[in-house]
């Protein structure tokens, strides 16, 4: 009987006469999958919410009367009433929103990396991704729209509803129907900062935040630094650093805390009061499985809501701000 000589592998090294490495090589992947794509959302994340029986639903604002010389001869009769105004009735649509994955049913058998089913893989992320969509779309300036076979219902976003407190913008007909239109485009100044958060004031608003993207975020952290010198702070347990960024906005009517947002519309700036904000909900988040075809399993995730401006006066909006114009000096 003829002996079989087994001899071990060996890997020599590279050469003319060795293009490729030996086969039965296993590979080495990781069973993390590393995603660094940006999922956060500051302002759903922070504003509130709530649910409606409706696509139209709706709320009421009120304000007061302006103050008046209020002095009364005696005997006044109270009959001779004042003259008031009724709250103002205003609503806004709900919009649907979805995102669908179908998998085949060998996608599902095999062994993948870093997951154990990729359906349900895809669909965490399809929930995140379908969050960032809400993000951007409730932060935009577009305007309500009831929808029809044909086109989809909108939500009017936060630059839509805010009118009232606008800096560089000349306001629409309609908060949340008509858009502000933005004035021509200019350097990020404090004094529009000054003038936004006067005009709030004025109203008897108190907002607490700036929202902005991260070129305006940094064109006001440069601001400081045109009236002090960077701060450095050093002890003998730490290095030295040097700090050269605003967080806060101390103003003359309250501080304001500046949240950078990936997804803020271009060239914008609000100035928030969050307790005035909410997303309301007709249909939360929901998963339902789609007709199964062939081979494959889809499962869609879908959400209908709408953007609740329970009073725009509680905030203000700068627009045109490019950070690419140098400020005056």
């Amino acid at each position: 009987m003829a002996v079989i000589a087994k001899t071990r592998e060996t890997y020599p090294a590279l050469g003319p006469g060795r293009a490729t490495p030996p086969g039965g090589i296993r590979e080495d992947l990781s069973d993390i999958i590393y995603n660094i794509a940006p999922e956060d959302t500051p302002f759903m994340s922070a504003i509130g919410k709530d649910a409606c029986d409706n696509t139209y639903f709706e709320w009421q604002t009120d304000t007061l009367a302006d103050p008046v010389a209020n002095r009364q001869a005696e005997g006044t009769d109270p009959q001779e009433l004042n003259a008031h105004a009724e709250p103002l009735r205003v609503g806004n649509y709900t919009q649907i929103s979805s995102k669908a994955i179908r998998s085949s049913g060998t996608a599902e058998a095999v062994d993948f990396a870093g997951r154990k089913s990729t359906q349900a893989y895809q669909m965490a992320k399809k929930g995140k991704e379908l969050k960032l969509d809400m993000e951007s779309m409730l932060l935009g300036l577009d305007v309500m729209a009831a929808g029809s076979s044909a086109s989809p219902r909108a939500t009017a976003g936060v630059g839509a509803w805010i009118h009232t407190n606008l800096v560089n913008a000349t306001a629409g007909t309609t908060p949340g129907k008509d858009a502000p239109t933005p004035g021509t485009a200019k350097a990020v100044e404090e004094d529009d900062i000054r003038e936004a958060m006067k005009m709030c004031w004025d109203a008897g608003a108190t907002p607490t935040v700036i929202m902005c993207d991260g070129t305006i975020k940094q064109a006001i952290s440069a601001l400081s630094q045109s009236v002090s010198e960077l701060r450095t702070a050093a002890n003998d347990k730490s290095p030295a650093y040097v700090v050269a960024a605003v967080d806060i906005y101390v103003s003359d009517f309250g501080n304001l805390q500046i949240v950078p947002n990936r997804l803020m519309p271009a060239k914008t700036a609000y100035l928030l009061d969050y307790e005035f904000w909410s997303t309301t909900y007709l249909r939360p988040f929901n998963s339902v499985d789609l007709a199964k075809t062939g081979d494959s399993m889809a499962q869609m995730l879908i959400t209908e809501y709408g953007l609740r401006a329970k009073n725009e006066v509680a905030n203000a909006a700068i627009h045109g701000w490019d950070a690419s114009i140098e400020p005056t000096a």
